[in-house]
This record gives structure tokens, C-alpha cells and sequence, in this order.
């Protein structure tokens, strides 16, 4: 018996193809939250909004004066489900009130991990976005054997330490692709 678990893409990164049609995830790099038979979820990690951190923290306590530090956080489009939900990627070690260990990476929804963050004490390191990315089964493997996407290993320097703007050719070129040099066009044989 085949182990289909060993093609699932959970804890990669989705690099969206320059020929990609859905206008959700043209030119975007996409972390791979959950992906199993029943379907999957990922966080788009290069798509900022004109939103702050300072912004969300104005509707959700709006009683306190956000840092100033909070103006310079960015609120990502992390797809096109659930948009008025958050998200936040970070490292493991802290654990907030809804809070899913992903190994070396946590994702937690809970408005606590904003305020820790805000505070100046949640996690160094994190990339907050609303909405998510999510695929029923089979969908993701359907585009991906169309070619819409590239896969890459997770690698947390790109999430992390790679501003968001270069994310998505950081990713490609860990597989020695340069995108610039891809067409546009979908090919068939």
C-alpha cells in the first residue's frame, strides 16, 4: 500500500507559478498550515494590507494607546477565507490561549497573542494576517499537478528574517528557479 501521506505538503511553502489565474494568490508565497485527505490550510505571507498592528489594536481595545512600535507591524492578506479572522505565525515557545504547535513554527488566533506583541512582550519574531488560504480535498493537488504552484521546504528565514516583498523569490531561488525568467503562459504537451 502506497504512503499517501508522504506527498502532503504541510510545513512548505507554495510559490504561486506567473501563469496562477486565481487573483487571490497571483504572485504570492503561501506557508502550508494543514495538508491531508480532507483538504488543506495555509497563511499567503507576502501580501500586506494598508492595515497595522496599531489599526486592529484601535477595534479591539481601543481604550489603550497602542505603542508606537505597533504602526510599523504589518497586517497581512493571508487569503481570501475567513477574512476578518487573525492569524499569527511565530516560533514555538510561547503558547497563547488558541494556540496550534506546528513543530518549530505556532500558529495562534487568539487576540492574547496580539496583545502580548503589542505589550512588547509576545513573541520576537511573527507575521500577523487576516484570512486564510483553504483548499477542499484534493483542490491543492488538483493545482498542483497543473502546475499552478511550485513547492519549497519551510524555511523560517524566509517567513522571518526576508522582508516581505522578497519572500516569494527568496523561496524560488532555494530551488534555483528565477521566476523573471518563467512565462506567464501555461504550457501543455
Amino acid at each position: 500500500m502506497k504512503n499517501v501521506s508522504a506527498s502532503y505538503l504541510k510545513h512548505h511553502f507554495l510559490i504561486a507559478m506567473p501563469h496562477m489565474a486565481d487573483p487571490n494568490f497571483v504572485q504570492t508565497l503561501t506557508y502550508v498550515v494543514e495538508h491531508n485527505a480532507e483538504g488543506a490550510m495555509g497563511i499567503v505571507i507576502n501580501r500586506p494590507q494598508s492595515l497595522t498592528l496599531a489599526d486592529v489594536l484601535e477595534q479591539l481595545r481601543p481604550e489603550v494607546t497602542a505603542h508606537s512600535r505597533c504602526q510599523y507591524i504589518p497586517i497581512l492578506t493571508g487569503g481570501p477565507v475567513q477574512t476578518d479572522r487573525g492569524f499569527v505565525l511565530h516560533p514555538t515557545g510561547q503558547v497563547f490561549q488558541a494556540t496550534l504547535d506546528l513543530g518549530d513554527l505556532a500558529l495562534s488566533t487568539s487576540q492574547d497573542v496580539l496583545f502580548s506583541i503589542a505589550d512588547g512582550h509576545g513573541p520576537e519574531k511573527s507575521v500577523i494576517a487576516l484570512g486564510y488560504a483553504g483548499w477542499n480535498a484534493g483542490q491543492l493537488d488538483a493545482e498542483l499537478s497543473a502546475n499552478a504552484w511550485l513547492t519549497c521546504p519551510f524555511d523560517p528565514a524566509i517567513l522571518f528574517d526576508t522582508p516581505m516583498e522578497l519572500r516569494l523569490n527568496a523561496a524560488a531561488a532555494r530551488l534555483g528557479v528565477n521566476l523573471s525568467l518563467l512565462t506567464s503562459q501555461a504550457g501543455h504537451a
